[in-house]
């Protein structure tokens, strides 16, 4: 698996930290959120904060 860029990490921190309770296991939910709240407009870093704030909930990955 790569390493995400810090961009993503730091974005995915951040909004963990203003809206610890708004996140949780589901990726399609997590995505939603981030277009909610943020003003990316690219899908793929969309979705790669999305994903890396759904790895730090704690979702288990399908095999």
């Amino acid at each position: 698996m790569a390493i995400k860029p810090a961009y993503v990490k730091k974005t995915g921190r951040t909004l963990l930290e203003r809206y610890p309770d708004a996140f949780g296991h589901d990726f399609e939910h997590n995505k939603e959120l981030v277009t909610e709240l943020t003003n990316i407009e690219s899908k793929g870093v969309r979705n790669r904060i999305a994903g890396y704030i759904t790895r730090k909930q704690g979702a288990e990955v399908p095999a």
